[in-house]
């Protein structure tokens, strides 16, 4: 599995732990990787990290939310931005401008160009404003 494929898959599994209350990491996990695809080390940190550090990545991101909250944003773009920051403040060999792209590129296949303008602005604030708290 290649970043961009566990990327994809992470905010895949992301999106189903934030509809279904009732449903394990592990089963999120099994639900969405075929049967060709195995989970590898950056999934793997990827949802569970993005899953340690929610409170904090809310934190930042709700900071850069003009006139809404978190809870307002959808499943789908909420598990991108969430997961791109993570992405970007703990995993120290990938560029942040790659994250970004890449989150960017996640928005607009799921919601279109305006979604991915609204990633851009709002992860590339998020970041920010986490680089000034620590």
């Amino acid at each position: 599995m290649n970043r961009r494929v566990a990327r994809l898959r992470a905010v895949q599994v992301l999106y189903q732990l934030s509809l279904v209350s009732t449903l394990t990491v592990d089963q999120a996990i099994e639900s969405t990787l075929t049967e060709e695809e195995e989970s590898n080390e950056f999934f793997l940190d990827l949802v569970k990290g993005t899953l340690t550090y929610k409170e904090q990545l809310d934190h930042f991101i709700s900071q850069n939310l003009k006139g809404y909250t978190i809870d307002r944003l959808g499943h789908v773009d909420r598990s991108i931005v969430r997961m791109a920051l993570y992405e970007m403040l703990y995993i120290d060999d990938i560029e942040k401008n790659i994250s970004l792209n890449e989150a960017i590129e996640l928005a607009k296949a799921f919601g279109g160009q305006e979604s991915g303008r609204f990633m851009n602005g709002v992860l590339s604030g998020a970041y920010e404003t986490a680089l000034k708290d620590r």
